[in-house]
């Protein structure tokens, strides 16, 4: 999944169509990395992920269980109790994965061939002597990571969880793997386009800025409306579809076959 994610993250940082390093469309996005950047160009930045996914699904199932036992002393509908664990979840996530998506986010920016970028290491250690460990440096994007990550978790467990419970188990299954199926790909669908002006604002943050030396995007909402004084509305859903395409699927293949198996 992760070349779509590279152009997901291209898209968001391209600041206007008339600019000549900017994609068409998605299919012009993969044909114009693969001819310049060479096929190594769609897995920039997959190590920080990869050393992130673990710790990352760990806190993010983990916490969800334990706001969902907290939540059970108070009286609140499923409903809300499936979607404040998740939001709870989302927030305790984002304060792991944000440093690795500082890091992720610079490399995939990069438009140099793949061996001319430098590694995940230097790079972190670059973004730390320079900038710091703190809001501006490794930890900058904070708000909007929190915004992505809460936003998103609070959609896809709560939708999930209820709707999953709505429509009957089918003792087929090939009718259940296409229900269970359907419930996260469906979740995970809604919960991309809410979330994705966050989205967009995490990747302007962390990404280059227009000006080097001068910093434009600094905080969450601030930056968000810049976007929509600047370059519009739609701006705000940059990269929509190939965040779709990544997310929807590889979050439902998780929920439906690795996490029962890890549990069960």
């Amino acid at each position: 999944m992760h070349p779509l994610d590279v152009v997901k993250t291209r898209f968001q940082i391209q600041r206007c169509a008339t600019d000549p390093n900017s994609y068409k469309s998605l299919g012009d996005s993969f044909r114009t990395i693969f001819r310049i950047e060479g096929l190594f160009g769609f897995y920039k930045g997959i190590l920080p992920p990869i050393l992130a996914e673990t710790p990352k699904r760990a806190v993010k199932f983990f916490t969800f269980e334990q706001y969902k036992k907290l939540l059970g002393y108070v009286s609140l509908s499923p409903a809300l109790t499936f979607a404040i664990a998740g939001l709870g979840s989302g927030l305790t996530e984002a304060i792991v994965v944000n440093p690795f998506e500082v890091v992720k986010v610079g490399l995939q920016a990069n438009r140099n061939k793949f061996t001319e970028q430098p590694s995940t290491m230097s790079y972190a250690r670059h973004i730390i002597k320079k900038e710091g460990l703190g809001l501006q440096g490794l930890n900058k994007g904070f708000t909007a990571t929190l915004g992505r990550h809460g936003v998103f978790n609070m959609v896809y467990f709560g939708f999930y969880h209820n709707v999953k419970n709505i429509i009957p188990v089918n003792k087929d299954p090939t009718l259940e793997f296409l229900r269970k199926f359907g419930i996260g790909l469906l979740s995970g669908t809604i919960a991309s386009v809410i979330n994705i002006p966050f989205d967009v604002a995490k990747s302007r943050i962390q990404g280059p800025q227009p000006v080097p030396g001068e910093i434009k995007y600094k905080t969450c909402f601030k930056t968000m409306a810049t976007v929509y004084r600047e370059e519009g509305i739609l701006a705000l859903y940059k990269g929509l579809l190939p965040k779709i395409m990544r997310l929807g699927p590889g979050n439902d293949v998780f929920i439906t076959y690795i996490l029962p198996s890890l549990l069960f």
